[in-house]
């Protein structure tokens, strides 16, 4: 379906809903992929006082300024561009009024006044989520709109350079500028800067940075452009506020004389104000892009393959692509506002203004770390485990994040559990439990023949059965993301073979539904479910034997080292056998269904018995473990199953548990039958209780060994507490948020006392920040009733603990116990 809408500026301001109030350390800028991932730093302070990063920390050549010629001054607004400009008569250095950032789900928009004047200038960093658009998602591009406003000229100034390309900057690099032909396509002429390494090497990395591919940056033709010296390029600018139109054809290293690729817009508002008696308005948009091919290696069924970008099914060549993504701004634009503005409204209905810019802040955070590839009917998704050890696909990473997936779209949950689940299909990995990750760094997906992944069996198990059914239980209640599926009548057409012949793809580049493609969502979850069945009974079978009692290993928190009897790695375990039992419901198999549901009640019962304190307060940290407790996140998992559903299964999504207007249930109200609970109230009382007792200043400690947190685990955890502890638990991560002295794209590991610092590891950049929507996750769960299944919790105050008291007595009735012995 195709809609009217506003002209693109217009449509950009809607992009913004609210202003964000949270002031995090830094802020995304360009955010598609591991590769292409360059942040604002410092972004408390002024964005001309330091340089842009990559993820790792690591500075980029990036800088924005502009000039105002009535009055021979030029302002930094992005880069330490003024580093350059040396004392001169032709110009003076000064610096604008900052008037601050702001963000939401896709953009970053910093906004500034030049002094003396009527001018205001916003940059506007887009990286889209586009949830009903998986094509558009797929490519490796975003936009920066630079937005001027009042009645003086002013001229705008964009370069990078060539740490955009490579991690190592003794590298030679060589470069072009390729232009759009007025014959061509395209409808708006643009020009693009490409830079590549002169001898590139495929699939390899230089401290994380990708060491193959091309860097392009594209403008409307009409723009100037010059490459050379940074000094020379930046004050020819400070002077002329123009270029030259030249391209420096000496190719070198980095830095080397170092080139530097630049554009320049002239805007001549006094005139366009006169005219229009009043304040002008002008703008222009540049693209980001970065191209590789291939983007993965990936030891598919098939044997070791090369795996292209999806994006690659669409067009014949790169500039191609690159020519419909500037073409499509509008179509973007509408989409990925219609994205912000759902988020922005569902996440303060959970929670406040501070959880709408946690949920904001995350989102591009997730996809930050993915690739797309397969074709335009089988697309998958590769995550890189980033900054915690490299790995690719590492299942105990995607767990955390799917949260964000199932509420954005729970398809892309599929496409990235789909080359895990292929690649175990095909007898590729020895071990009769699940395998930890696809290799050992991406972004190489060779594979574990020898079986020796890190060891975290329960975890992964578990991690896979809970996705399993999550996934099944969203395709069988026809999920569908609850965003616009409409485009403006000025979007572009692919008009390709490859999409006309696409079953989930339409002309217009968006996800076909289920009624499209003449099926239902509980056709494709049995479908979904039983090609993989024999790695679920696998997985299960293990579990059976493994996870009441496990042995000595690693769960997800590996950091923590290992530790047998672990309380919450046993719930993961016997809550993921359960999860076997209404998979095998789905296939058909009752007699398998009705085994696994029975050895769940057992063990979850013992479970009780082994796990909690002996007065019965909290949960402890390994059975045998008296005086300690732990954050028992793995309980979420349980009513986000729907095993935890109230009596009344209406599933009307009205006013609810945590908000108050309609809002989108996944599965659109399907029906939810009556189930018995699995794990008792009171589980869930006595650790709600116990997490307002034992809350820091910064959050909610991940278990009594130490005063670190994770931010993952702290929303698992608190989505299924009381209304006033998520509120206390909520309010403490955003103090954080706005207090930490951490300096890298949000960390999901962090002190909860002290400054917020990293403990070491520094993790930085994590996919991991999905589980920051693990609150949206559960609302819209068991078509809106899995929250409803809490609502218990709010019937009385948090019951006061004295922590120190209760975990002496547990000491002493042990040691009791034993002296008996």
């Amino acid at each position: 379906m195709r809609l009217c809408l506003w002209p693109a500026l217009a449509a950009l301001a809607l992009v913004l809903v609210d202003a964000s109030t949270l002031t995090p350390p830094v802020l995304p800028l360009i955010v598609r992929n591991p590769y292409l991932s360059f942040w604002f730093a410092h972004s408390r302070d002024a964005p001309w006082e330091n340089w842009p990063i990559f993820w790792t920390g690591s500075t980029v050549g990036f800088a924005i300024m502009v000039t105002v010629p009535e009055t021979k001054t030029v302002y930094p607004l992005l880069g330490r561009s003024q580093d350059f400009l040396r004392q001169s008569s032709s110009y003076t250095v000064s610096f604008p009024q900052y008037n601050g950032v702001t963000f939401d789900a896709s953009t970053t928009n910093l906004t500034y006044t030049i002094p003396g004047s009527d001018v205001q200038i916003t940059l506007s960093f887009l990286s889209p989520i586009t949830p009903t658009s998986t094509f558009r998602q797929s490519l490796p591009a975003g936009y920066l709109t630079c937005i001027v406003e009042g009645s003086t000229d002013v001229s705008l100034y964009v370069d990078i350079n060539g740490e955009w390309v490579s991690g190592n900057r003794d590298n030679k690099i060589e470069w072009g500028l390729v232009r759009t032909e007025n014959n061509d396509s395209g409808r708006t002429p643009i020009k693009t800067w490409s830079i590549t390494r002169r001898h590139e090497q495929l699939l390899t990395e230089f401290y994380d940075h990708a060491e193959w591919g091309t860097i392009h940056i594209s403008a409307p033709a009409d723009v100037e452009h010059q490459s050379g010296e940074s000094k020379y390029i930046r004050r020819l600018f400070a002077e002329h506020g123009t270029l030259k139109n030249k391209v420096d054809n000496s190719y070198r290293g980095i830095f080397e004389d170092e080139p530097i690729f630049a554009f320049s817009k002239s805007f001549k508002l006094s005139e366009k104000s006169q005219s229009s008696h009043g304040v002008a308005r002008d703008s222009v948009i540049f693209t980001f892009a970065l191209t590789q091919d291939p983007v993965v290696q990936f030891a598919a069924a098939r044997g070791l393959t090369m795996m292209r970008p999806l994006w690659a099914s669409h067009f014949s060549s790169a500039y191609e692509m690159l020519q419909y993504h500037y073409d499509d701004y509008d179509t973007v634009v509408h989409l990925a506002s219609n994205y912000s503005e759902q988020l922005a409204k569902d996440a303060y209905a959970s929670g406040s203004q501070d959880y709408q810019d946690i949920a904001a802040l995350s989102a591009r955070q997730v996809l930050g770390a993915t690739q797309f590839s397969g074709t335009p009917d089988n697309p998958i998704i590769f995550l890189k485990e980033i900054s915690s050890n490299g790995n690719f696909q590492t299942v105990d990473v995607i767990f955390p994040a799917f949260p964000f997936f199932l509420y954005t779209n729970p398809q892309w949950l599929a496409y990235l559990l789909e080359p895990l689940l292929e690649h175990q299909l095909s007898g590729q990995y020895p071990n009769d439990y699940s395998m930890h990750d696809l290799g050992f760094h991406f972004p190489n997906a060779t594979g574990h023949s020898d079986g020796l992944d890190e060891y975290m069996p329960v975890e992964e198990c578990g991690d896979m059965l809970i996705m399993g059914l999550a996934l099944v239980n969203a395709l069988r209640d026809n999920t569908q993301p609850a965003f616009v599926r409409t485009v403006p009548q000025e979007a572009v057409p692919l008009n390709l073979e490859s999409t006309k012949k696409s079953h989930l793809v339409d002309p217009y580049g968006m996800d076909r539904t289920w009624d499209d493609m003449g099926t239902t969502g509980e056709k494709a979850a049995a479908k979904w479910a039983k090609r993989s069945y024999k790695l679920w009974k696998q997985w299960t079978g293990y579990l059976v034997r493994e996870s009441l009692i496990p042995a000595n290993q690693l769960c997800t928190d590996d950091f923590a080292g290992w530790l047998a009897n672990q309380t919450n790695l046993a719930l993961k375990g016997i809550i993921g056998i359960k999860a076997m039992s209404e998979i095998a419901n789905v296939v058909g198999d009752e007699a398998e269904s009705k085994w696994y549901s029975d050895v769940a009640d057992e063990y979850i019962k013992k479970w009780q018995e082994f796990g909690l304190s002996r007065d019965k307060t909290h949960a402890k940290l390994a059975y045998t473990w008296y005086g300690s407790w732990t954050t028992l996140y793995n309980i979420f998992a349980d009513a986000l199953l729907c095993f935890h559903l109230p009596p009344n299964t209406s599933t009307s999504l009205g006013p609810g548990r945590f908000w108050s207007s309609e809002q989108q249930p996944i599965g659109g109200g399907a029906k939810t039958e009556p189930k018995s609970t699995f794990i008792p109230d009171r589980i869930y009382q006595i650790q709600s209780d116990w997490y307002h007792a034992v809350l820091q200043r910064y959050g909610l400690p991940l278990d009594s060994r130490h005063l670190y947190t994770k931010s993952d685990w702290e929303f698992f955890a608190a989505a299924v507490t009381s209304k006033k502890v998520r509120t206390e638990i909520l309010q403490h991560v955003a103090t954080w948020v706005n207090e930490t002295v951490t300096d890298r794209p949000l960390t999901d590991l962090y002190e909860t006392e002290g400054k917020g610092g990293f403990p070491g590891p520094n993790f930085m950049a994590r996919p991991v920040v999905g589980g920051h929507f693990a609150f949206l996750a559960l609302e819209r769960a068991c078509g809106g009733r899995a929250s409803e299944g809490l609502k218990f919790l709010d019937e009385a105050a948090p019951v006061e603990i004295d922590v120190d008291q209760a975990l002496m007595a547990d000491v002493a009735g042990n040691q009791a116990e034993m002296g008996e012995l």
